[in-house]
């Protein structure tokens, strides 16, 4: 398998960490989605949760605003519970106009800035642009591109352990 949480789970416990990562994302899941079941994924008491949500509203063309104000939320109730957060960005698609993707891709700076979170700049990167890190719709990393997207985050997630 080679799901996110799976290869980030094996390649920290290779680096000598003792984690248990739990998958709490949505496949096609919005930032909405992800601030209405943030109680559920709150509930296990994480030490850490890794916020990576806002691609498919920007896929879906809805307004920076609606994304940065959900996002915020996730971060508020995290915080409110002891919780660190790694907020990975995205970045929206161009095809949706210079304007559209410079408001987009200001949403994850300006929350770091307003909350203090950690952060990682971009989650699909050295990924993103690669057909051969990504599967056949070219947007979702394959195998050896979890891998390298993996590879890239550990530190920032290495930097929040306990």
């Amino acid at each position: 398998m080679f799901s996110f949480p799976v290869v980030l789970e094996r390649q920290l416990r290779e680096r000598g960490h003792a984690v248990r990562v739990t998958n709490a994302g949505v496949s096609g899941d919005t930032s909405a989605g992800g601030a209405a079941r943030i109680s559920w994924a709150l509930a296990d008491k994480p030490d850490i949760l890794i916020l990576e949500l806002g691609a498919n509203d920007a896929l879906q063309g809805l307004s920076p605003e609606h994304t940065k104000r959900n996002l915020a939320d996730i971060i508020r109730a995290c915080q409110a519970q002891g919780v660190r957060v790694l907020l990975a960005g995205m970045h929206a698609p161009r095809n949706l106009g210079p304007e559209y993707a410079a408001a987009f891709d200001a949403v994850y700076p300006a929350l770091v800035q307003e909350f203090g979170v950690a952060f990682h700049p971009f989650f699909l990167e050295g990924v993103a642009l690669d057909a051969s890190l990504n599967q056949q719709d070219g947007m979702h990393p394959n195998a050896a591109g979890v891998e390298v997207v993996v590879r890239n985050i550990v530190p920032a997630v290495e930097r929040l352990l306990p």
